[in-house]
C-alpha cells in the first residue's frame, strides 16, 4: 500500500510548484492584508478574491505536536513513531508537518524548526520539518 499523494488543483498548483521547487509560499489578501495558509482562491477574512503569493522563510516555533506510535494504514507502519507538529510561522500563519530527524522526546512546544521538502513515490516534494 502506498501513501497518499495531494492533488494539486487550480487553487494549488501554485503552491505544490513551489515545493518542488523547495520554497514554502503563503497567500496575503491584497485588500484587507490578512495572512493565510492553507490555499484558496478568496481571502478567509474579507472574501476578496486579490491574493498576492509570498515566498516564506520557512523558520517558525512549534505551537502543539503529538508522536504517532500506531500507523494509521499500513503504508505509515515503517515511520512510527513520528511526530505531528502544528508550527506557527514567522510570517504569522501556521501549519501542521512531521517534524523529522530527531527522537519524538526532542521535539517541545516552542521548539524553533525550519521547514525542508521531502520527494514522495508520486514525485510532489511534501514541507516537513526540522529543528534547529
Amino acid at each position: 500500500m502506498s501513501k497518499p499523494i495531494p492533488a494539486p488543483s487550480a487553487d494549488t498548483r501554485e503552491f505544490w510548484d513551489a515545493c518542488g521547487r523547495g520554497e514554502l509560499l503563503y497567500q496575503v489578501c491584497r485588500s484587507c492584508a490578512r495572512v493565510q495558509f492553507y490555499p484558496r482562491r478568496h481571502c478567509a477574512a474579507c472574501q476578496a478574491g486579490e491574493l498576492e503569493w509570498r515566498r516564506s522563510a520557512g523558520l517558525g516555533a512549534v505551537y502543539s505536536h503529538t508522536t504517532v506510535y500506531r500507523a494509521p494504514t499500513p503504508a505509515f507502519k515503517a515511520d512510527v513513531p513520528y511526530v505531528i507538529a502544528l508550527v506557527d510561522l514567522d510570517e504569522g500563519f501556521r501549519m501542521m508537518v512531521n517534524i523529522l530527524g530527531c527522537a519524538p522526546s526532542a521535539v517541545a512546544i516552542g521548539s524553533r524548526m525550519r521547514i525542508v521538502f521531502r520527494p514522495t513515490e508520486g514525485g510532489v516534494a511534501l514541507p516537513q520539518g526540522e529543528l534547529v
